[in-house]
């Protein structure tokens, strides 16, 4: 295993279109390398999820994880690894959830997206097997957000009101819900 360097906003790799992979691709041992590599990237940096462009990999890959204490995202629940290979979203409610985003591509960043609150994201795991899940409000945006990246797109380009963009200790002096703890990127 190991830490990859995570591609940075102004990277062509994080505006490219990211191709889709064959089942044979999937259970090849490079994939799952790209996997193990990927989850530890994730651990590292912090994130709750990431999308194999931002590891320089344009693949349609990501990988979702977060535990129940996350601080940043207090009373969001835990979320098991979820690793979802040519993933898909279905809107299946289009009233907007607003969360406060991050990204380990632009770091130092908070910006305030509202996205659909309720999705259905159809994937096929490890094993190449199809599965389909619903998932709404935070998963819901995590999920959109990930799998934005696999179409070349960023949160930032999702902020509506552009005064909603904030450095991190801008966010947490005049944004962060009271007593949020807010960790460097």
């Amino acid at each position: 295993m190991a830490i990859r360097k995570v591609a940075r906003l102004g990277h062509p790799v994080l505006r490219e279109k990211a191709r889709e992979l064959t089942r044979e691709e999937i259970s090849t041992p490079e994939m799952r390398r790209l996997v193990r590599d990927m989850v530890e990237t994730m651990h590292e940096y912090g994130g709750v999820g990431l999308a194999a462009p931002q590891v320089h990999e344009s693949v349609r890959l990501a990988v979702i994880q977060f535990e129940a204490d996350n601080e940043r995202y207090e009373g969001e629940g835990k979320q098991p690894l979820l690793v979802l290979f040519n993933a898909r979203v279905k809107v299946l409610d289009a009233t907007l959830s607003g969360f406060w985003e991050g990204c380990l591509s632009v770091p130092g960043l908070r910006g305030y997206v509202e996205r659909p609150s309720k999705v259905e994201v159809s994937y096929l795991d490890e094993r190449g097997k199809p599965k389909t899940m619903q998932a709404e409000g935070f998963l819901a945006t995590v999920f959109q957000h990930e799998l934005d990246h696999l179409d070349g797109v960023l949160y930032v380009d999702k902020i509506a009101d552009k005064a909603k963009l904030a450095f991190i200790e801008e966010y947490g002096r005049y944004h962060a819900p009271e007593g949020e703890d807010t960790p460097p990127e």
